[in-house]
């Protein structure tokens, strides 16, 4: 430390010898006959070397829980949004025409833009601009229906009940990847029971009806659209199920199942004759803001993303193409999804959700059991000394 400017240095005193350096630059401890050794600091080299084991024990359960990233550079694998414009990514939606494509945009107010990012790079590579539809308000979902057509939900409404209607914008998927700008349709929307806050929008991949699930802590709703939108009148949304606490959703490829999530997990259920039927819990990912999920283009998968600067987006296997029966998710039955379980983190705990704790134990769960681990390791090296 550095002496103040006005404070001089204090001169040695008169009748004190001065201190003899060690040859060590250290002062030895001398030892005591009735005192015991010293226990190592928990910083200290011993300490270290004693938590070496629970240590990489906890490294690898931690390996074996979370996904590894491909390096083949395949499509739809796990990967990490690089835009740095993408900060809130609040939807996703797998391309038709594009293979390893996703679509997706920012949460709240960011404007009328849609990404097009390349699930081998993370790189955007195409970026659209909705004309024609005002300033969005706040966009929360994004699906894609049977014509091609991609269908962008402003349904926010943080404060429940404070908009009275809210709004669905609609254009073809383009053909070509390259930035552009697209005259989009807009439809005004309302909920037969009165205004709620939503951030999960899903065209139907057969008969094109756009369905919308409600936020709310204490259970949202599941509300299905008229059979076809139009413009220049209110389409009004009907309540037909009870979803729990959903962040985005998604139809599997065949229609026949439906995946909700929310910030800590996520089921898969069954839908026929546009009605909810049996689920499953789905071994979601531990992420930092849990905000979307879209199937693969070929339903063999669920691909789960969170906002935030440089987001990942993880894969997740679904079995029997997250058919909650466990059969195929092709039309024919036959089995279109790979066997669960590649080594993705379950579900964290419940925190007052709606799983019902059937899933897998979740990377929070392992979290927790290796720091117990190195906690207890660290007591017993305290005590033995």
């Amino acid at each position: 430390m550095r002496p103040y400017p006005s404070r001089p240095v204090a001169p040695p005193h008169p009748s004190r010898p001065a201190a003899r350096p060690y040859p060590s630059g250290l002062r030895a401890a001398r030892p005591y006959p009735d005192r015991p050794a010293a226990r190592p600091h928990p910083g200290s080299r011993r300490a270290v070397a004693g938590l070496a084991a629970p240590a990489a024990a906890l490294l690898l359960l931690l390996g074996a829980a979370w996904p590894a990233v491909a390096a083949d550079g395949e499509p739809d694998r796990d990967f990490t949004i690089e835009d740095p414009r993408i900060t809130e990514s609040s939807g996703l939606a797998a391309s038709r025409l594009h293979p390893g494509i996703y679509w997706t945009h920012n949460d709240s107010d960011d404007g009328p833009y849609v990404f097009a990012v390349d699930s081998r790079t993370g790189k955007t590579v195409a970026t659209v601009t909705m004309r024609g539809v005002g300033e969005p308000r706040d966009v929360e979902g994004i699906s894609i229906g049977p014509d091609g057509d991609i269908y962008v939900g402003d349904i926010g409404d943080n404060l429940d009940g404070t908009w009275n209607h809210v709004w669905i914008y609609r254009f073809p998927e383009p053909k070509t990847l390259r930035d552009t700008t697209v005259t989009a349709t807009q439809y005004d929307v309302q909920y037969a029971d009165g205004p709620r806050n939503a951030e999960s929008l899903m065209v139907h991949p057969k008969t094109g009806r756009v369905y919308i699930a409600s936020k709310n802590e204490n259970g949202g709703g599941l509300y299905e659209g008229p059979g076809k939108l139009t413009t220049g009148s209110m389409n009004v949304f009907r309540r037909v199920g009870e979803v729990p606490w959903v962040t985005d959703g998604a139809f599997s490829p065949d229609g026949r199942s439906l995946a909700l999530r929310s910030y800590f997990s996520a089921r898969v259920y069954a839908f026929e004759n546009g009605r909810l039927g049996e689920s499953r819990a789905v071994a979601a990912p531990f992420q930092r803001q849990a905000e979307s999920v879209t199937y693969t283009a070929d339903g063999s998968a669920l691909m789960f993303g969170s906002e935030g600067t440089r987001s990942g987006v993880v894969r997740v296997e679904v079995e029997g193409g997250g058919r909650p029966d466990g059969s195929g998710g092709t039309e024919d039955g036959q089995e279109q999804g790979k066997p669960a379980g590649n080594g993705s983190p379950g579900q964290g705990g419940s925190a007052g959700q709606e799983d019902d704790g059937k899933g897998s134990v979740g990377l929070g769960a392992v979290i927790i059991i290796g720091v117990g681990a190195l906690w207890f390791a660290l007591r017993r090296k305290r005590g033995k000394g």
